[in-house]
C-alpha cells in the first residue's frame, strides 16, 4: 500500500505519503451530514495505518 501511496503522488505537491493520507483522511471525515465508513470500519483503518507505521 504504501508503495502505491508513492506512486500515485510522484509528481503531486504532497511532501510525503503522510501527507497525502491525512489528507484523505481529512476529506472523507469532513463530509458534512455522511458518515463515510462505520465505527468498525474505522478501527480497522486506524489499525492498519498504524501497522503501516503512518499514525501512532
Amino acid at each position: 500500500m504504501a508503495a502505491a501511496i508513492d506512486a500515485r503522488i510522484r509528481g503531486t505537491g504532497f511532501a510525503s505519503a503522510d501527507a497525502f493520507v491525512e489528507f484523505v483522511l481529512a476529506r472523507l471525515l469532513e463530509t458534512p451530514g455522511e458518515i463515510p465508513f462505520s465505527e468498525e470500519d474505522e478501527k480497522r483503518l486506524k489499525e492498519r495505518l498504524r501497522s503501516l507505521g503512518y499514525i501512532d
